[in-house]
């Protein structure tokens, strides 16, 4: 019998690397152009005149729309910034995978036609030679399918770790983490945000490329060869398919991304609570609390319930209409699409056509005895194969096509979570820049001062040897309580300062002011540049981040600044003797130990280290709020002591009488309009009390 020139060449196989490395060339390319172009695009956000974002509580205006992808356009310029990064080469060789997945599918088809028309033909060498092609093929298939999910994978990881970074870097400077939880509301739970959000954006980014992009090139290779097959009539009937499913089911889609975005709200509020727990533990179990914290808790993981079971009864309907329109009505569509060239062989394609012809003529060449028995014989094996790798291209389109529908599905979801992680980057760039929205509350009275943060005029003078404020008011950040009308006095190297006054006055807001935690609106601020050698804050509440009790120590200084700074152990237990926590090293296994020092320490422990700090970086102005309360009243006058004699400026945020007597002057701010002690509207500079 004369060799078909139609059958599989093995050469076929070898060519999966050549496709795999050309494909990839053309993807990078491709992807670096897209690239650049949008870095060339004007970055309208980052210019001095654009607005704040303002964020809108209303999550059912969430969907596929312009601004989502303007949304998603923003977010990718961060996470791809160039042609040259790493995300652009994962990208390219996922695309050459994906095409030579496809192609490797093409491949199989024909085999598996291959195998049928040889079993009908009863040619056993042809049956065997193609199981061999079977085996052969399968052995790029498999690495194929195990390489694009890796590479799913690897995107997904790549993209968060460049989003989280950049986050991280914005979340971390000018006090943008202290901002979002103080100054502005526009987000709630930036735990939640940066940690599960994230993820969940990246990978449905990740699984849509890939389950959009392998369909959308199925589509176009598949339907390509079903035209040679099955003919122009058949390809036009399916196009007629693919716009008739494609707009019932974007009619009939339910909001998935309203639905997500508000899964990701419901989760972030549980995990609160939850976090809310854990911080105040102590406090609730001396009250007592369970009960009510635990239906706090159940009311919080109920509601996500209840919004989950909604979800899950909308889809039951729309996943039954979908899989019955995409899997059987595609299916069915598809077998009588395959039967054209078998019932209507006129309307074939030019393959069918070909391939008979050449039966055709093949059998006069072979057959003299009894050719019309050979041509049938032949005529049906070649009219199986073209029906089996027909159907085969027919399934893998509804697949593909389904895959599709379902994408739309996926990307829905992808908006919710673009929407939360824009949200999240462009509120943190406006408080990192000094971008904020108007925060609401506080009385008439209040709001008629006229203070918002979108209309800050306060001026800072860095580097004054001093503390000055002048004709600042004390006002909380969204501006609705005024604590001070004016504040105007100066303070000397050398001149120390007691703040007292009844809970509420506004002591501890003037140090917020001070540090620039809190916005001051108008007047002028004069103070020593933001250097820890300069200033110091100890708050009232002792922080004990995680790392050795050497970290404790030189915090917030890194062990590689401690070590470029040339100080050695021995300041470090000269700190400790100051502070009277000599002790320590040796009870807690030395400066290299361990632990979870808030639970080690007592609390007078806990604020002596804190002033161990102090004395460590030893600066010329600090100010303590509340920073010995739970010290003996012995070591505190040595503390005091030890901090006039290293040179210290002292200002202390205090109501405790005792303390008067380590300090030069006392301002004692008042109650009821919060009005200056003691002082005349007529000084420009407040009088301070001397203590003699």
């Amino acid at each position: 019998m004369t060799e078909r020139n139609y059958t599989f060449p093995i050469a076929r196989v070898g060519a999966a690397a050549f496709a795999l490395a050309a494909v990839g060339a053309v993807g990078g390319a491709a992807k670096g152009y897209f690239a650049s172009k949008a870095k060339k695009a004007p970055a309208t956000e980052s210019t001095t005149a654009r607005q704040p974002l303002r964020v809108e509580n209303n999550v059912a205006k969430v969907g596929v729309d312009g601004r989502f992808f303007s949304q998603l356009s923003y977010i990718l310029r961060i996470a791809v910034p160039s042609w040259r990064s790493k995300t652009v080469f994962i990208v390219a060789l996922h695309t050459s995978f994906l095409v030579l997945r496809t192609w490797l599918s093409v491949v199989v088809a024909r085999i598996d036609g291959m195998i049928v028309r040889d079993l009908i033909s009863s040619d056993a060498n042809a049956f065997m030679r193609s199981m061999g092609y079977w085996f052969l093929i399968a052995i790029p298939a498999t690495y194929t399918n195990a390489m694009i999910k890796y590479l799913q994978s690897k995107l997904s990881l790549n993209l968060r770790t460049k989003l989280t970074s950049h986050i991280h870097t914005q979340y971390l400077s000018q006090k943008t983490y202290y901002k979002t939880q103080n100054l502005d509301n526009r987000i709630e739970g930036v735990d939640q945000l940066i940690t599960t959000d994230v993820n969940r954006f990246c990978e449905a980014l990740a699984s849509l490329y890939s389950n959009l992009g392998k369909p959308i090139l199925d589509l176009v290779i598949f339907n390509y060869q079903l035209s040679r097959s099955i003919g122009a009539k058949g390809t036009a009937a399916l196009g007629l398919n693919y716009l008739i499913t494609a707009s019932l089911l974007r009619a009939l889609t339910p909001a998935f991304g309203k639905m997500a975005a508000v899964e990701a709200k419901l989760e972030g509020d549980f995990r609160s609570a939850h976090s809310r727990v854990i911080t105040n533990a102590e406090e609730i179990a001396f009250y007592h609390g369970g009960e009510l914290e635990k239906g706090v808790l159940d009311r919080a993981y109920l509601a996500l319930v209840k919004h989950l079971n909604s979800v899950y009864n909308i889809r039951i309907a729309y996943n039954t209409f979908e899989d019955m329109i995409i899997k059987y009505g595609w299916s069915a569509i598809g077998l009588l699409i395959s039967s054209i060239p078998v019932f209507y062989p006129e309307y074939a394609g030019s393959d069918t056509k070909a391939r008979e012809a050449q039966i055709d003529a093949q059998a006069k060449l072979d057959s003299v005895a009894s050719p019309g028995q050979v041509t049938v014989d032949k005529k049906t094996g070649s009219r199986t194969q073209g029906f089996i790798t027909n159907k085969k291209f027919l399934i893998s389109l509804a697949d593909a096509g389904g895959r599709i529908m379902y994408s739309y599905k996926e990307l829905s979801e992808l908006a919710g979570y673009t929407y939360r992680v824009y949200t999240l980057m462009r509120v943190l760039e406006d408080l990192r820049d000094g971008f904020y929205i108007k925060m609401g509350g506080g009385s008439e009275d209040d709001k008629t001062a006229g203070y918002s943060l979108e209309s800050i005029d306060g001026t800072v003078e860095y580097g004054f040897n001093g503390i000055a404020f002048k004709d600042i008011p004390v006002v909380t950040p969204a501006g609705d309580h005024v604590l001070v009308r004016d504040l105007s006095f100066k303070l000397a190297p050398g001149e120390h300062l007691m703040i007292t006054g009844p809970n509420g006055s506004g002591k501890t807001s003037v140090a917020r002011i001070l540090s620039s935690l809190w916005p001051h609106f108008t007047g002028h601020l004069s103070r020593p540049v933001e250097s820890l050698s300069e200033i110091m804050y100890i708050p009232q509440r002792p922080y004990l981040p995680i790392g050795t009790l050497r970290q404790q120590i030189i915090y917030p200084q890194t062990l590689d600044e401690f070590e470029e700074s040339g100080r050695s152990d021995e300041d470090l237990y000269q700190v400790l003797r100051t502070v009277h926590l000599a002790y320590i090293p040796d009870r807690e296994g030395g400066l290299d130990s361990m632990k979870e020092w808030k639970d080690v320490f007592s609390g007078g422990e806990k604020q002596r280290m804190q002033l161990a700090r102090l004395f460590y970086h030893s600066p010329r102005f600090v100010v303590l709020d509340e920073a010995t309360s739970a010290v003996s009243s012995d070591v505190e006058a040595l503390l005091y002591n030890s901090c006039k004699e290293a040179g210290m400026t002292v200002i202390t945020i205090s109501h405790r009488p005792t303390l008067f007597k380590y300090h030069s002057f006392m301002l004692k701010l008042g109650e009821g309009r919060r009005e200056m002690s003691g002082c005349l509207k007529r000084f420009r500079v407040l009088e301070l009390t001397r203590i003699s």
